[in-house]
């Protein structure tokens, strides 16, 4: 039950998290359009918010690649936009492998980036009587919950580094390339294990620690969601008082 608990508690939190982390970095990009007026100086701007959480995000790649012994090339922090107009904010080369080590060179940052999040989360801004208050519906306790983070030393800090981390720990289409054949893979396996009768005997060795890590990244969802929507009002009051003092608009 704890086993699909954490999936069901993971994929909850994926579809919101998605969707504001998709809203920040279209409207930061806006912001620094609207305050710049300069496409690059803009880029500049962007890149520079999300600074540490992308050399984070390219160390997890260079990091993972090296432990797996995968040759790596070069290792770039550097935004550039590409020919499909998407905006790289870094990269790492690594030699071609197969798609097991590809698989988990690409699921390196958020790994990383989650167990940052949570141990950020709950040992400098102490969430988790926030997160069991909400979980058992005690509004006095949110409220209190809420006063005790903002009396958290630094908190100003580690919030900046929960939301430039968690926005940018998420694997890139390039990160996730290999993911499909590696799931496939997993499915075939799972299916010839219950056919055998070995599946509740794998699954009682491998079940909790595999639940384990989904809920450190369920955490990390749950707390970004929280940081995020902290951040959003902020994001959306300065945009629009650009937008006041130039007279200018920016169509996402």
């Amino acid at each position: 039950m704890e086993f699909l608990s954490a999936w069901v508690w993971l994929f909850l939190t994926l579809i919101p998290l998605l969707a504001l982390e998709r809203w920040i970095h279209r409207h930061i990009q806006g912001i620094g359009l609207l305050l710049l007026r300069h496409p690059d100086l803009a880029t500049i701007f962007y890149a520079s918010i999300f600074f540490p959480g992308v050399a984070l995000h390219e160390t997890s790649h260079w990091l993972m690649a090296k432990m797996l012994g995968v040759q790596t090339a070069r290792f770039s922090l550097s935004p550039k936009r590409q020919a499909n107009g998407i905006l790289r904010l870094g990269y790492v080369e690594t030699a071609k492998v197969d798609f097991i080590r590809e698989s988990l060179i690409g699921l390196a940052p958020l790994i990383s980036g989650s167990i940052i999040v949570v141990l950020i989360g709950y040992s400098r801004l102490g969430v988790g009587p926030l997160g069991e208050a909400i979980a058992k519906g005690n509004f006095d306790a949110m409220i209190q919950g809420v006063a005790d983070i903002r009396k958290s030393a630094d908190v100003l800090v580690w919030l900046y580094l929960i939301f430039t981390v968690s926005n940018s720990m998420m694997p890139s289409a390039s990160d996730r390339r290999a993911w499909l054949p590696v799931t496939v893979m997993l499915i075939l396996i799972g299916i010839a294990l219950y056919y055998v009768g070995a599946g509740p005997l794998v699954l009682r060795g491998v079940g909790e620690p595999l639940a384990a890590g989904v809920r450190v990244i369920a955490s990390a969802f749950s707390i970004t969601i929280g940081v995020n929507l902290l951040i959003i009002p902020l994001v959306w009051l300065i945009e629009k008082g650009l937008i006041r003092l130039t007279g200018m608009k920016v169509n996402y």
